[in-house]
């Protein structure tokens, strides 16, 4: 158990990062060179583990397009505009939409099964955001805003979304064609790290490059390839062995009080009332979403 705890905490420790490495650098450059560095990599271990596999085909390429768009480009620039306006626990916390958008979308796209109480739990869950997102900073009211959300916030729900697609995405891809996990991340990551870098000379000041603090930058650039392109990842895919899906994302809703500890700790901000009113009514709707499923059959494994 404490190992997906351990795997929360790293995922939490990104928005911290992240948070810090967009005073030093621009959003899409820091995206780009991230994801273009990681792509190269992870094919290159591929490359040389499994060459026989190491090839796309025909029908694998609009897969790993579509993923590389959605996972990789979009869900990262959504993300990062956000997060330069909001709060790094309130971007986490507002990504603790997956879990929701997930059902949603195998119940649209996949045809799942969606009973009664699970469509309770969902719009428990997804009321459950309301107090966080009512309560606003004067960064945020100054990136705009349409009713009572502002576009920081339209922005990473954005994010949730498209990274819950290409979650999808990359499933089918996997489980219908030759790749390999890694091989499929390492392409979308190449591909849709390089939209970004072409985003980045298209939008962003290079003087030469944009960064005005090299050291920094490359620390926390560093930070993130490892804690999020290869330890994150590879951990949660070991996980999903041990745990259900379902469990996982139950769980990962102490990434937003691990976010906001760090937050508190390394970026001084500050925790408000509603953050802890909205977490605890996401909670009782996931809750009562994951409790459903089990009544369905889906069992926890005992972990190791």
């Amino acid at each position: 158990m404490y190992l997906v705890f351990t795997l929360y905490a790293l995922f939490a420790s990104v928005f911290t990062i992240s948070k810090t490495a967009l005073e030093f650098t621009q959003p899409f450059f820091l995206i780009g060179s991230r994801m273009m560095l990681a792509g190269i990599l992870m094919l290159s271990y591929e490359y040389f583990t499994k060459p026989e596999l190491f090839r796309l085909r025909k029908q694998d390429i609009y897969r790993v397009g579509s993923l590389a768009l959605f996972n990789i480009y979009l869900a990262n620039a959504f993300e990062f505009w956000g997060l330069k306006n909001l709060t790094s626990f309130k971007t986490c916390f507002i990504y603790s939409l997956s879990p929701f958008l997930s059902a949603l979308f195998s119940y649209i796209l996949l045809k799942e099964k969606m009973t009664r109480r699970k469509w309770i739990g969902l719009a428990v869950g997804f009321a459950g955001f309301i107090p966080i997102l009512l309560a606003q900073s004067s960064s945020e009211e100054l990136s705009g805003q349409i009713f009572f959300l502002s576009w920081a916030e339209i922005s990473v729900m954005g994010a949730a979304a498209c990274s819950v697609y290409g979650w999808i995405l990359l499933r089918q891809l996997v489980n219908e064609s030759r790749l390999t996990p890694m091989m499929a991340n390492g392409f979308s990551m190449l591909i849709g790290g390089t939209l970004a870098f072409i985003h980045s000379l298209a939008t962003e000041t290079w003087n030469p490059i944009p960064v005005n603090s090299f050291l920094p930058f490359l620390e926390c650039a560093i930070l993130l390839l490892i804690i999020s392109n290869f330890a994150a990842y590879n951990l949660y895919g070991y996980l999903l062995k041990k745990y259900t899906a379902t469990f996982m994302s139950f769980a990962g809703l102490t990434t937003p009080i691990f976010t906001a500890v760090f937050g508190w700790i390394f970026l001084r901000e500050m925790i408000t009332y509603e953050f802890y009113i909205s977490l605890c009514i996401v909670f009782a709707g996931l809750f009562i979403f994951h409790q459903e499923e089990l009544k369905q059959g889906y069992k926890l494994p005992t972990a190791a």
